[in-house]
């Protein structure tokens, strides 16, 4: 009798590759760890922060517990609070508005490039018009790195400067990128990243750090980091949150910052073979002149009419697995609704919830599944 076998499944994103290619050197990090005992605090602590300083160009590195956290702390630092506007694209993670929101400020939600799908610097300046048309104090910006490419920086800082904004950026999905020559994190005023384990540079938990150049901010965070501790542990001066990095994620960190370029490149070669084999199919994503993305999804836009929900299912029928990021923008989930848009809505980031896909991405993408990968969208869509 025949038997109709389904296709083995395709890992989405394969920490696990990643995992055997750096093998008893993952295994020996975290045993030093548990020699020494200092599960928090610890010197990979330091010496991560050291790399990724680096690494980046930053002047000052602060690890933290989490992607989120180091956007909140930063903007606790900053004494943002009731009565300021944080604005924010919104199509994106909840997270970026989610740090504002904590704080008591207003996040104000604004368009994207339909292009790159990260932030429009006109989009921006009519945010910030909104925001003081409800009296609200606009104080802070933040730009997502979207999908592992970098944000029109230099648009976002003219329009920040001119209302004396502070520039946050969010490259939970973009470090290691760069931006005509300068790697995120060298980049506006502050930079927050996450060390989640799907991101392109991930831990085996949570985990995040922020970089600046900033001495004072820097001092601040560190506080922030331990409750808001000033000269110990009894004398809080601000209010902070318990948000270290703990000594074992840091000790794993610093084994993959040493892979991160050659998976970096990797990336890019995957990038390059999708675009060539779905470019006159799909719309591909599309990178600015003088940036790179770490790509940290692949994701493409379905031709209009395409129902995605049956595009999804004949992938997955193939062992082809796909995700969407995001089917509803901030604006539009239940938490977020009542919050400020900028004026005339936003109507780009309506539209990509609506029509976006991601494909497996990651730096073990061989090019026998990839090419099946590709046959299957091409098949899905013939």
């Amino acid at each position: 009798m025949n038997q109709h076998l389904r296709p083995q499944p395709i890992p989405f994103i394969d920490v696990g590759a990643q995992r055997a290619r750096l093998g008893k050197l993952i295994d020996e990090a975290v045993s030093r760890v548990l020699t020494h005992c200092q599960f928090l605090g610890g010197p990979e602590i330091t010496e991560l922060e050291k790399q990724l300083a680096t690494f980046s160009g930053a002047k000052y590195v602060v690890s933290c517990s989490s992607g989120t956290d180091a956007l909140l702390m930063v903007l606790m630092a900053k004494g943002i609070g009731a009565g300021d506007a944080v604005l924010c694209p919104s199509f994106t993670f909840c997270a970026t508005g989610e740090a504002a929101a904590l704080t008591g400020a207003t996040p104000v939600l604004v368009d994207v490039d339909e292009e790159t799908f990260n932030m429009d610097a006109a989009s921006l300046a009519r945010g910030i018009a909104e925001a003081k048309r409800r009296g609200l104090k606009p104080k802070v910006v933040i730009p997502v790195d979207l999908f592992g490419q970098s944000a029109d920086h230099d648009a976002i800082a003219e329009v920040a400067a001119a209302e004396g904004l502070f520039v946050l950026d969010d490259a939970a999905q973009g470090f290691g990128a760069s931006y005509k020559g300068r790697k995120l994190g060298s980049i506006g005023h502050a930079t927050a990243t996450s060390f989640f384990p799907a991101k392109p540079l991930g831990c085996f938990g949570d985990g995040g750090a922020i970089f600046t150049d900033d001495d004072e901010l820097a001092t601040a965070l560190r506080s922030v980091r331990v409750h808001g501790q000033g000269t110990d542990k009894y004398d809080n001066v601000r209010l902070g949150l318990t948000a270290r990095l703990d000594t074992m994620q840091a000790a794993i960190l610093i084994e993959k910052l040493k892979i991160f370029e050659d998976e970096i490149a990797a990336r890019n070669a995957v990038a390059e073979r999708y675009a060539r084999g779905l470019g006159n199919v799909v719309k591909v994503p599309h990178l600015k002149p003088g940036c790179s993305s770490v790509w940290a999804q692949y994701t493409i836009r379905l031709p209009k009419g395409t129902n995605r929900d049956a595009f999804a299912a004949a992938l997955k029928a193939q062992g082809v697995p796909t995700a969407i990021y995001y089917p509803k923008s901030i604006h539009q989930q239940t938490a977020y609704r009542h919050f400020p848009v900028a004026d005339g809505g936003l109507p780009v980031s309506e539209a990509l919830s609506a029509d976006v896909i991601s494909l497996p991405m990651h730096a073990y993408l061989d090019e026998a599944t990839q090419d099946r990968i590709i046959a299957a969208v091409r098949g899905a869509l013939a």
